[in-house]
């Protein structure tokens, strides 16, 4: 039987990587994600939650950008290499995301308990 971990390993593989601006954080905004990708992420306090979500930001956005990009959660990685959700800077993978696997990625989202990153 395959699980969360094993399927989120499998989507991170398929989803490629690009250079971002250095210094933005335009799709930094408040996200969800699993318990699953949760549980590989900081814990942060009510009041850290509070404040980012006071400016529409990532709780794990700091000043020199993600702080977690190595463990950012599915839909995070999404953002750029898919026409639906470009990058307003115009930066993008050398070969966009398969659709294939933007659907398993949205349909993992869709079936899985999310929590508000």
């Amino acid at each position: 039987m395959i699980n969360n971990r094993d399927i989120i390993v499998r989507l991170r593989e398929q989803i490629p990587s690009f250079e971002c601006v250095k210094g933005c954080h335009d799709c930094c905004g408040p996200v969800t994600a699993s318990s699953e990708e949760m549980s590989r992420l900081p814990v942060k306090s009510d009041a850290e939650h509070e404040a980012a979500l006071e400016h529409l930001n990532c709780v794990h956005l700091g000043p020199d950008g993600c702080t977690v990009y190595h463990d950012r959660p599915l839909i995070c990685r999404l953002f750029g290499t898919t026409p639906s959700m470009a990058c307003p800077n115009d930066r993008r993978p050398e070969e966009m995301v398969a659709p294939i696997v933007e659907e398993q990625v949205h349909y993992f989202i869709a079936n899985t308990r999310q929590v508000l990153v």
